[in-house]
C-alpha cells in the first residue's frame, strides 16, 4: 500500500514536473491538459486525477516555483551589507536552475482568471512579507520599500532574461 502510495506521488510530480515546461512555453491559455499528459506520457484522466482542472494544475505549478524562491531566499544568512546582493545571486541561480519555473512567475500576474490572480497575489504577498520581515531583522532600513524594490528587480532581471536583453539590468553604459 505504501509503494502505491509512492509512485502516484511520483506520477504526480511527474505530471507538474512536465506542467512547468508546458506552461512555460506555451503560456497558460494555450496549454492543455491533453499536452501536459502526452509530457508526462500519462493519459489526460490521469491528470485529472490529481487535479481537478487546468486552473488547479496550474496552482500546483505555480506554487512549486514561488516555494523554490521562497525558501532560497528564507536559506540565505548573510550580514546586513550583504544580504542583498546574496540574495540577488540566490535569484539569479534559481534563473539557471529552474528557468522554466521563473517563466511561469513572470507571466503568472498577467493571468485573468480570477482564482488563479488572486493565488498569485497571494504568493506574491507572501514573498513580499518575508522579504521584509528578513530585512527588518537584518536591520536594513526601509524594510517595505527594498523588499518592493527587490522583487521590482526581480521582475526586471527575469524580462530582461527572457527577452534577452541584458542591457536591461547593466545601468546607463549598455542603453
Amino acid at each position: 500500500m505504501v509503494a502505491n502510495v509512492a509512485v502516484r506521488e511520483d506520477k504526480k510530480e511527474i505530471i507538474i514536473e512536465n506542467a512547468v515546461g508546458v506552461f512555460a512555453e506555451r503560456g497558460y491559455y494555450k496549454a492543455t491538459t491533453a499536452m501536459v499528459a502526452k509530457a508526462a506520457g500519462v493519459t489526460q484522466p490521469y491528470v485529472f486525477h490529481f487535479f481537478e482542472n487546468k486552473e488547479e494544475l496550474f496552482k500546483a505549478v505555480i506554487n512549486r516555483a514561488f516555494g523554490r524562491i521562497y525558501n532560497s531566499f528564507a536559506e540565505v544568512q548573510a550580514p546586513a551589507d550583504e544580504l542583498i546582493e546574496t540574495m540577488g545571486h540566490a535569484f539569479e541561480q534559481i534563473i539557471q536552475t529552474h528557468r522554466d519555473e521563473v517563466l511561469m512567475v513572470m507571466q503568472a500576474h498577467a493571468i485573468s482568471e480570477p482564482g488563479i490572480r488572486d493565488h498569485v497575489s497571494s504568493l506574491f504577498l507572501r514573498i513580499f512579507e518575508s522579504l521584509t520581515l528578513k530585512f527588518d531583522k537584518s536591520g536594513i532600513p526601509n524594510a517595505k520599500e527594498t523588499a518592493a524594490h527587490f522583487i521590482g528587480t526581480g521582475l526586471l532581471i527575469t524580462l530582461a532574461e527572457v527577452l534577452n536583453l541584458p542591457q536591461l539590468t547593466h545601468g546607463k553604459d549598455h542603453c
